[in-house]
């Protein structure tokens, strides 16, 4: 199982939270600062395809920690729940693709 942070206390606002993830995932110079953007860069995490820093074994999940969750999701809560919505998303493509879903929120 591979796990990252993100560290919600650097997120003030949508242009803050892209750029960390950015910086957390390893996702790419090009990447566009969107969640449609954001969902595309962990939607192939089994494949290795470069868009971010991860490449999962088969059945491996990444745990995102989420660091500072409560005082995130009263400063910033449209973020908040993009975040765990795009989440889904980004698990549910896995799911349609007959594969596990490969992403899992832990909030701290």
């Amino acid at each position: 199982m591979a796990t990252v942070r993100l560290d919600a206390s650097l997120i003030i606002d949508w242009n803050s939270f892209h750029t960390t993830c950015r910086e957390t995932f390893g996702f790419p110079e090009f990447y566009g600062m969107n969640m449609n953007a954001w969902i595309d860069c962990l939607s192939y995490l089994d494949e290795g395809d470069g868009m971010s820093q991860f490449h999962l074994a088969p059945e491996e999940t990444l745990n995102i920690e989420v660091a500072g969750t409560e005082s995130f999701k009263s400063r910033e809560p449209e973020i908040f729940d993009a975040l765990v919505e795009c989440t889904a998303s980004v698990n549910q493509r896995y799911l349609d693709a007959g594969k596990s879903p490969l992403l899992a929120l832990v909030f701290l």
